[in-house]
């Protein structure tokens, strides 16, 4: 417990503040609706970040103190206010047109305003996530060299005569499905939003295999394993890859920007919990289906956000769809382990 001390006190804090800003939007109903989402948030920031903390414990267990602790402190600043703050204003600055600025001062000051703006371009959002959700899944259902696959034979065949080219391909069949979805003033916008998600998504994979390529080079290598300037910053690009997912899922439950911020960052709190957790404890292969279940998730989340280019997602049905993935994939992870235990196995 005393590796998450931490992140429930910042919890605490943070659903605070989720209160005051749903309670000043909306009274009551809007208090709890801000708790509910900013809960959801966080727990599919967990989710979706399991691998990320795996890798982040397999690189930080080398690390001495002086690094571990940096990256802890520092790091959890630029992965909050990065990529889970200044990122979603991004997208939200580029679907509106307007400058950061604008966005920021509009979340802040004038929320209907800021709303409405969002709604108008909400089509281009959701397919801009869709598409780049939907690679994010498909990549790791094709994924051939996976040895152990949660639906057994199915996943197996999927793997095995899948590829990177079939996940584009399918993903930009979707992004064309939802620009017929739209009226016809929107669809060459919607149709590059999609577009734009499957570029941005073989960027940041492009990004991920080369620093892992760099990672095989002896130099590389000993600078990353021995804790450095260097092995930082290459921790934090890698958490900015593997965070793509939960921020632009995050778009698919609410498009109130404070609210998102609050939500990932109690997450990504959590995440660096977990990876200390799982350097200090060496349980890395204890849920082995964890990660299965985040990616169904994900999934789950692509087709929502395509579908909602025209029609409207209930915010609870989102959130639960995902969050039942993940309670089904980790009580299946516990049922393997006791198999695997009463086969003798380590």
């Amino acid at each position: 417990m005393r590796h998450f001390r931490l992140s429930f006190l910042v919890t605490f804090i943070l659903m605070c503040v989720a209160a005051w800003w749903g309670y000043s939007r909306g009274g009551i109903p809007g208090l709890l609706n801000a708790l509910w989402i900013s809960a959801v948030l966080g727990v599919l920031e967990v989710s979706l970040s399991f691998d990320n903390a795996v890798v982040n414990a397999s690189v930080l267990r080398h690390w001495n103190d002086f690094w571990r602790k940096l990256f802890l402190t520092v790091g959890i600043l630029v992965a909050v206010f990065g990529m889970r703050l200044v990122f979603p204003l991004v997208i939200v600055s580029v679907a509106t047109g307007l400058g950061l600025l604008d966005v920021w001062t509009m979340a802040i000051n004038t929320p209907d305003e800021y709303s409405r703006h969002l709604t108008e371009n909400h089509a281009e959002v959701a397919a801009f996530g869709g598409a780049f959700l939907l690679l994010v899944f498909l990549n790791f259902l094709f994924d051939e060299e996976k040895e152990l696959h949660w639906l057994g034979v199915f996943e197996e065949k999927v793997g095995k005569y899948g590829s990177e080219s079939l996940s584009v391909m399918l993903t930009l069949c979707a992004s064309f499905m939802a620009m017929y979805l739209v009226p016809e003033a929107r669809k060459l916008s919607v149709l590059m939003a999609g577009v734009l998600g499957v570029v941005i998504y073989v960027g940041v994979n492009w990004i991920s295999t080369l620093l892992e390529e760099e990672e095989a080079d002896p130099t590389i290598g000993q600078m990353v394993s021995r804790g450095s300037i260097g092995g930082f910053l290459y921790l934090e690009v890698l958490d900015a890859s593997f965070s793509f997912d939960g921020v632009i899922g995050a778009f698919a439950i609410t498009s109130d920007v404070v609210i998102i911020m609050l939500g990932l960052a109690i997450g990504a709190m959590f995440v660096r919990s977990m990876t200390v957790y799982l350097v200090d404890k060496g349980t890395l292969q204890e849920f082995v289906y964890l990660e299965h279940g985040a990616h169904y998730a994900i999934g789950i989340l692509a087709l929502i956000m395509f579908a909602s280019v025209r029609y409207h997602i209930p915010e609870w049905f989102t959130g639960l769809s995902g969050v039942a993935f993940i309670l089904v994939s980790l009580w299946s992870s516990l049922r393997y382990k006791k198999q695997q235990e009463a086969l003798g196995v380590a």
